[in-house]
């Protein structure tokens, strides 16, 4: 349809343009695209066999939404690219502060100038990008902010009394009408404000001051709410989510592939990280390990939650770490070391929230842990289990390694060029030995970060010690360091 060419309430007529709500709208587009295999929710994964088909299902039954499920869990996300199922233009009545359908007008502006022009209406279109509104709930919120008040200047530029229904200022939700309105953290909303959206949900009309207006709004509404947010901060009251339609549950990314895949997506890179700095796959799986190790940890807070943006902003940091070092050393480009990873440290510090016995042990050395915790559990992908318990003198094949570092030691300082690190991890020929017998096909690129890798598991099986300088690690035979 030529919305350029369309400027009246009669040429809208001729043109044939049927009208529709804003959730029938949404269920014609969604089943057409399920039809033809089109993706809809693009760039959420994890959720393809869980949470979108439930939110298909829960649109193709015009029904209103509320996504529950922990921080990071793309609940905001899944709301905004909704607008994708909507029509790309609507009509309305020009001027209308509620984007007034002009077959269906509702508010007392749009059906007076319906009543005095007629045809000659006339007409503006509404984009797509144009009819998503969103409100963070807080317990500042009022009844007037989200629904409207009396509008006393208005009374007095136009001489009406508050008696007249046209002083009326509309709240937020009015002035979202015919579009999808997200009220995110729904809980927080205090009890006697999720009260007036009572009859909006069920009966799809507001009351406004006393005003006998009905007003029966078009509205698509999605709502997110955090399972904590139940027990702690507030909570939805009963008949608010008995007349909300479908309630989906959200949840963490279930395997490191599908988590690597959102970090990957989401992480703000410059272009010149990405092409000076090299990072190991090893590197980007052990990222990932660490939030499935926090969200397990016995030090986090299970119903806080650990959000997927701590992944995302860790390897941001572990980016710009790798960055700095060569910056500082003159180096055009980098590989990621492991001993890099002690720079995400803050940002896992400031995205989980720790119970009594975390905030005992400290922020930063739970962080330490979550990383060793990491370490371990990725290790006997790629090198033999070394077991808690061994037979005496039993030779594993870990031995000539660890025989190796009871005459000898190495260093990997934080800002030692690549050759020196490399040369370093090459004194070490047992361990240049483990990685050709178990990991031969090994690109040359990731070969020393898995050398270091092997180092750090030996220290978390304590196989060898490791301290930590100022300025670097060293790596050291077990019993020279309980000596020292």
């Amino acid at each position: 349809m030529n919305t350029e060419q369309i400027k009246t309430f009669g040429a809208l007529k001729q043109a044939g343009y049927q009208s529709k709500s804003i959730k029938d709208e949404l269920r014609q587009n969604l089943r057409q695209k399920i039809a033809e295999g089109v993706t809809v929710f693009e760039g959420v994964w994890g959720f393809e066999n869980t949470v979108i088909p439930e939110l298909e299902r829960a649109i193709l039954s015009r029904h209103n939404i509320n996504l529950l499920g922990l921080r990071g869990q793309a609940k905001t996300r899944l709301a905004r690219l909704m607008v994708s199922l909507l029509d790309e233009w609507i009509p309305f009545v020009a001027g209308s502060e509620i984007n007034d359908d002009p077959f269906r007008p509702i508010s007392r502006f749009a059906r007076d100038l319906i009543a005095e022009k007629g045809d000659d209406t006339p007409i503006a279109w509404l984009h797509r990008d144009e009819r998503f509104y969103e409100k963070l709930a807080t317990p500042d919120v009022t009844v007037a902010d989200l629904i409207g008040d009396i509008d006393p200047i208005k009374a007095a530029n136009l001489k009406l009394s508050y008696a007249d229904d046209r002083v009326i200022h509309f709240g937020m939700i009015p002035r979202a009408n015919r579009c999808i309105f997200v009220i995110n953290e729904l809980p927080d909303l205090q009890a006697r404000i999720q009260v007036a959206l009572f009859n909006i949900l069920q009966e799809g009309d507001i009351q406004i001051r006393g005003f006998k207006v009905r007003l029966p709004l078009d509205l698509q509404f999605v709502f997110t709410a955090n399972p904590e947010d139940y027990t702690n901060r507030g909570s939805i009251v009963t008949p608010l989510k008995d007349r909300i339609g479908s309630q989906i549950l959200t949840h963490y990314p279930e395997n490191i592939k599908i988590a690597r895949q959102i970090t990957e997506q989401e992480a703000r890179l410059d272009s010149r990280q990405s092409d000076v700095i090299h990072v190991p796959s090893l590197a980007k799986d052990l990222l990932e390990q660490i939030g499935f190790e926090a969200r397990n940890s016995e030090y986090v807070d299970a119903k806080s939650g650990v959000s997927a943006r701590m992944s995302i902003t860790a390897y941001e940091n572990l980016l710009s770490t790798a960055e700095r070092r060569a910056l500082k050393s003159g180096m055009e480009k980098t590989t990621v070391r492991l001993s890099d990873f002690m720079g995400v440290i803050p940002a896992i510090t400031g995205k989980v929230e720790l119970v009594y016995e975390g905030e005992q042990e400290g922020a930063a050395t739970v962080a330490e842990n979550l990383i060793g915790n990491a370490i371990k559990t990725l290790f006997p992908i790629y090198f033999p289990k070394i077991e808690k318990l061994e037979r005496p003198k039993e030779k594993t094949p870990y031995q000539e390694a660890i025989d190796w570092f009871a005459e000898n030691e190495i260093e990997l300082m934080d800002e030692d060029t690549d050759e020196v690190y490399r040369q370093q991890l090459d004194q070490a020929g047992p361990l240049y030995g483990i990685i050709q017998k178990y990991q031969h096909d090994v690109s040359e690129a990731d070969r020393y970060f898995l050398m270091e890798f092997l180092l750090w598991g030996l220290y978390e099986f304590k196989k060898l010690g490791k301290t930590r300088f100022t300025e670097g690690f060293q790596f050291r035979d077990l019993l020279g360091q309980i000596y020292n």
